[in-house]
């Protein structure tokens, strides 16, 4: 087998738990082949380079094997290298967010609470009350 569709070996690879989700991936353009953005039925074969994004987590990878048929993790691991580039700028975001402050600390008040809401709740209910006394 010289070559395969890209949402095929996304799939074998172990990138996307389905086919069809590996589809969408690549229709969002979430995945990209040689730096381009592609179809979902484009070929790839040996050599090639994908650019992959999962979630927040960008990689860089080269084919080494194809497969259309999905296998065991150690066996999906053998079909791809990760370049040294992705590596390091994927540990080094893994860092940069391990390092990053909580956005809730920075909260000064923390969240109302129900006695909080009740007293928002009873002024805004008198000021625009119906009554005329």
């Amino acid at each position: 087998m010289q070559s395969t569709r890209i949402d095929k070996w996304l799939w074998a690879a172990r990138f996307f738990k389905t086919r069809s989700l590996a589809t969408d991936e690549v229709n969002l353009g979430r995945v990209q082949w040689e730096g381009r953005d592609v179809k979902p039925a484009k070929d790839v074969k040996i050599g090639d380079t994908l650019t992959i994004w999962q979630g927040k987590v960008k990689r860089t990878v080269e084919i080494l094997q194809i497969s259309e048929q999905r296998g065991p993790a150690p066996v999906a691991q053998k079909l791809y290298a990760e370049t040294e580039d992705s590596i390091r700028e994927r540990l080094a975001a893994a860092e940069q967010q391990r390092l990053s402050p909580e956005p809730a600390h920075s909260i000064a008040g923390g969240r109302p609470t129900k006695r909080d809401r009740r007293a928002l709740q009873t002024g805004w209910n008198e000021r625009w009350s119906a009554s005329l006394d």
